[in-house]
């Protein structure tokens, strides 16, 4: 993984999330995926979210804090796959994906979520 200006200011879990995603997409489908790529299509979904309704700041804290809801998941990725093809980004379905399957499980790994 490369390690970027961007990667060194994040926070110590951000890094591990984009490690932990990085190491999760078999090398074949990673291509030339880079860290800065991961946290791009995390940022989108972020936005995908929010435009949903089911992720807001906290007026009191500043946090960012995602609320209870349904993620259609189709529509997120084709949201996602709008917004790099209007930054001329070649990240593809599949990738994305598979970003979204690894963000899920380390999710899960840290008790964010609960199994399906």
């Amino acid at each position: 993984m490369n390690n970027t200006i961007e990667l060194s200011l994040m926070e110590p879990e951000e890094r591990e999330l984009v490690q932990f995603i990085y190491d999760a997409i078999p090398a074949e489908d990673r291509g030339e995926l880079t860290a800065d790529d991961i946290l791009l299509v995390l940022d989108l979904m972020d936005d995908f979210l929010e435009e949903q309704g089911l992720l807001r700041e906290d007026p009191q804290t500043g946090e960012m804090e995602y609320l209870d809801g349904e993620v259609d998941e189709t529509e997120q990725l084709n949201y996602i796959l709008s917004a790099l093809k209007d930054e001329g980004r070649a990240i593809t379905a599949v990738q994305i994906q598979l970003i979204q399957d690894a963000e899920l499980q380390f999710g899960i790994q840290k008790g964010y979520y609960e199994e399906e």
